[in-house]
């Protein structure tokens, strides 16, 4: 879904570009990751290089929120901008291949996962779960002894108790 073939750009030679847009409902990029839609403008621009990718896409996907493990569903901001070199070269990261098929797949999920790995939040007040029993915080208090403490953490506790 996001393969472009870019025979004709290739073809043209450097100083050409060539404008699109995707509007794409629910996609899987790879194994770990779905997307919800991808939308947005892309610029192919043919380099001496290979073609340069540049655009600005929206993202919708569910992630889940670090403290309390509902689904989030999120909407990200990507901005690409990256050289695919023609030829093939082994020591670029991106590469067109002799087919002129230009797979966007990889470079979207690797910026996706780089906004996914700040973490999301279900809301900026989430209470989390509970270490003992795992009762989401959120929608009911637990019966949970609150005050067990680690006895790894009872020298801290004593330190607290005295300073007070």
């Amino acid at each position: 879904m996001l393969k472009l073939n870019v025979g004709f750009l290739l073809a043209d030679g450097p100083s050409h570009n060539h404008d699109t847009a995707f509007d794409v409902p629910t996609l899987r990029v790879a194994e770990d990751l779905t997307l919800e839609y991808l939308r947005g403008p892309v610029r192919l621009s043919r380099t001496k290089e290979g073609i340069l990718v540049q655009g600005q896409l929206e993202v919708g996907l569910t992630d889940e929120c670090v403290r309390c493990l509902d689904p989030v569903s999120k909407v990200i901001p990507i901005h690409i901008e990256e050289l695919f070199t023609y030829p093939p070269s082994s020591s670029a990261e991106f590469s067109i291949k002799e087919d002129a098929i230009l797979d966007l797949g990889p470079l979207v999920r690797a910026e996706a996962l780089i906004v996914l790995s700040r973490g999301s939040l279900c809301r900026p007040d989430c209470k989390g779960l509970c270490p003992n029993c795992g009762a989401n915080l959120n929608d009911s208090a637990c019966d949970c002894a609150s005050d067990e403490i680690d006895p790894r953490l009872a020298q801290l506790r004593e330190m607290l108790d005295t300073s007070l």
